[in-house]
């Protein structure tokens, strides 16, 4: 990652020694899209920048528009802070033309503002938040917060928001219409005149108040406790959740972009006799560890509370002490000191039937090579679908270094997997790419490259696995390397080093499917029969994985952008990232949502799928090769906006003529088979998965062996109520599943 940075600000209250805002361009390697935002980072004694330390951005300004090297930021004579590409084309500003601005400050609370001469603020960041909230920052009613796409892709993802209405705060699954999935309300009162939710230190309220400036006593408060001290901003997740980010001197993250490593030490602990003196334990109230289900790992007598404690402290080897006891007695317990610890999970009396307590062993000496005021890892998970008001799981997640030497092993120790695709080095892959320096595209799994190896052109995905080991990695190469078809990307090789986990694919010299259906200047429209024939090529692929594979395989996330096209237009299935493998004797996979907005079939919502996910996202893109336009396209006036609802209204008015592509007159010639194929399309699209068509069957419709179904509900669009089922119930009646990798975008 490279950042510049400019109106550096030491941190308000609870920020830590060394911690700044700063107005920042940032941009991950290779670097060819740069964003301007605010972002928290470390400084020396002296206020200079610390390069190495951690960066955090808390607000962008173009999120949906990166700009390229060279572009510029402006504070214009008329007021306006203006950014530019480097072309000169304007991509954002605040828009304060006119309006008499002085200055630009960046406040200790992270809040970019504009000023007038009267030292009125004109325009500020938080009046625009983009993914986060900072401690003091209102979110008040009309404002949204929407992620980033994900914790390596800083571009939005529109799948997710969360807002404030007049009654309180509510979270949408984006699609047409937006489907609820939390809401947290407060009470009303005619005399509420602004409703905001806000963050203090140890709790995130939603807050009815009667002026718009007494927030001390407001009519209702609904507030979520966070028991986080320290709190310095929450951001809401790709996933959907929210987290609350706290400072602390203890434990940082391993990978600030990949939490899910977890955290190590500030100050490593040590057992020399001096530095023993040093060490302390940090109380955690209401927290229990895994390692409670072997009463053998406990020591072999009961003790009282403060003994487990001093017994921990007395053994350098402890890292931890656990104290689980029944209801408030602390006088008699069992008391576990681990070694090494792992992820660590709220305990809540009315379901465990005990009480619990955590130590952690923390130095208080830092080491010289110590830093202060780093964000510590501990992470409180705040999950929104529900999990907001109980905090269930509060996922702290310390996994000790052993974890991170897993992580970065030379590779030297695992020799080659029979049957497995070509191994290349690190080395090798950079050579073939010249430095990672010609950009294909970037997704939610990583960041694909084209390069050349021998004579062959070849597209290089670095894959972001959040910490997913060699052995696991391995597999799943060797899993996806035995998959072979004509409509699949097919993957040539990988690299697993270090770090490093690269899969190396055939390169699809016409790109992505949404190059050409989406009539652009760039691409002539394609003909009628091009289209038909690529529609043949994505059933064919999707029925190979769904019924030909020995583990039925639901790829997840179909559309245009993981459709790559050859030199002959033939279509192949690429970016597995998101696919389940699902055995023969399972009729559904219980998993978390994911895909993306606008293909997701409506059973997303129980979290009970099958393989007719494909089906119905299949159906989506039918309808978007037919029709040439987006099915979510929020350019166009709000009643044209969603593409299956528009088909929805013309399927029931006889017209579905009207949504053939009028950019290419030989559409019109072939108006029977376009209906035809439409009606196909409305065929997957059955809300009912069990209606739905299996993939096999619409390859034989294809070739015309079979008809389509006539008696289908024209109903294609799911407008009940979400349904909000509980993960951790679903996930005690079925197996975990591996995840396969993510293919080339």
């Amino acid at each position: 990652m490279s950042v510049s940075v400019f109106l550096l600000q030491p941190v308000d209250e609870g920020g830590g020694d060394g911690l700044c805002f700063a107005a920042c361009f940032y941009c991950t390697d290779p670097c060819a899209d740069f964003y301007f935002g605010v972002c928290i980072l470390q400084a020396d004694s002296g206020g200079l920048f610390v390069g190495t330390g951690i960066l955090r951005v808390v607000w962008s300004a173009n999120r949906g528009r990166p700009v390229r090297e060279n572009a510029t930021l402006t504070f214009a004579t008329t007021g306006d802070l203006l950014l530019r590409d480097a072309d000169g084309s304007l991509v954002w500003s605040t828009a304060t033309s006119g309006q008499s601005v002085a200055r630009m400050t960046m406040t200790k609370s992270g809040n970019l503002v504009l000023f007038d001469g009267k030292n009125t603020p004109v325009w500020q960041s938080f009046s625009h938040p983009t993914d986060c909230l900072l401690l003091g920052q209102q979110l008040t009613e009309g404002m949204r917060l929407t992620p980033n796409a994900s914790a390596t892709n800083w571009t939005t993802n529109d799948q997710f928001y969360v807002t404030v209405r007049a009654d309180g705060l509510y979270a949408f699954v984006q699609s047409s219409p937006p489907q609820l999935y939390y809401q947290k309300t407060v009470p009303k009162s005619g005399n509420n005149r602004k409703t905001y939710m806000i963050m203090t230190n140890g709790s995130l309220a939603i807050v009815a108040s009667s002026s718009s400036d007494d927030v001390s006593s407001p009519l209702g408060n609904s507030e979520i406790n966070l028991t986080a001290g320290g709190m310095m901003y929450i951001r809401f997740e790709s996933d959907g959740h929210m987290k609350a980010y706290r400072t602390g001197t203890y434990f940082k993250q391993i990978d600030d972009r990949r939490i899910n490593l977890g955290c190590t030490p500030v100050t490593p602990i040590s057992c020399a006799a001096t530095a023993m003196q040093n060490h302390q334990l940090l109380a955690l109230s209401n927290v229990s560890y895994f390692n409670y289900v072997d009463s053998k790992a406990a020591l072999p007598q009961m003790i009282d509370e403060e003994s487990c404690k001093k017994a921990c402290l007395q053994n350098c080897s402890c890292k931890a002490a656990f104290f689980q006891y029944g209801g408030n007695d602390t006088s008699k317990g069992s008391c576990y000191l681990p070694t090494q610890v792992f992820s660590l999970q709220q305990n809540q009396m009315e379901v465990t039937h005990y009480s619990s307590s955590a130590y952690l062993k923390v130095q208080t000496t830092p080491s010289p090579s110590g830093r202060k005021g780093i964000i510590a890892g501990a992470i409180v998970g705040i999950t929104l679908a529900g999990v907001i008001s109980l905090l269930s799981v509060i996922i702290i997640t310390l996994i000790v270094i052993w974890r991170r030497y897993q992580l970065m092993d030379d590779g030297d120790d695992f020799g080659e997997v029979q049957g497995m695709t070509t191994r290349y080095t690190f080395e090798q892959l950079k050579v073939a790419t010249e430095q990672f320096s010609k950009l294909l595209g970037k997704g939610g799994f990583g960041t694909v490259f084209e390069g050349q190896i021998g004579d062959q052109r070849v597209a290089v995905k670095k894959l972001d696995l959040a910490g997913q080991g060699k052995k696991e990695f391995l597999a799943e190469v060797e899993t996806i390397g035995n998959i072979h078809h004509i409509n699949l990307v097919r993957l040539i090789g990988f690299c697993a080093e270090k770090s490093h986990r690269l899969l190396v694919y055939e390169y699809m010299p016409k790109g992505s499917l949404d190059q050409w259906i989406y009539f652009r200047d760039a691409n002539m429209p394609l003909h009628w029969h091009t289209r038909c024939r690529i529609i043949a090529d994505i059933a064919k692929g999707l029925a190979y994985l769904h019924e030909e594979c020995r583990q039925r395989i639901a790829h997840l996330d179909i559309k245009p952008q993981n459709i790559l096209l050859d030199d002959n237009f033939s279509a192949k299935l690429s970016d597995f990232g998101l696919s389940k493998m699902i055995d023969r004797d399972k009729s559904q996979v219980v998993t978390r949502m994911r895909g993306t907005p606008g293909y997701l079939a409506p059973e997303w919502l129980t979290s009970q799928i099958t393989e007719k996910v494909d089906i119905y996202s299949f159906g989506v893109v039918v309808m978007e090769i037919i029709s040439g336009r987006k099915n979510l396209d929020y350019s166009r006036p709000h009643e044209n906006v969603h593409l299956i609802s528009i088909l929805q209204e013309k399927a029931r008015n006889d017209r579905l003529e009207d949504l053939i592509d009028m950019n290419v007159d030989e559409m019109q010639i072939h108006k029977e088979e376009v209906i035809q194929m439409m009606k196909l399309a409305m065929w997957c699209l059955q809300i009912d998965y069990n209606k739905r068509p299996q993939m096999s069957v619409v390859v034989k419709v294809l070739e015309g062996t079979v008809n389509v179904e006539t008696n289908i509900e024209l109903n294609f669009v799911a407008t009940g109520p979400a349904i909000l089922c509980n993960d951790e119930k679903l996930a005690a009646s079925a197996p975990l599943l591996a995840s396969h990798l993510s293919g080339p975008r």
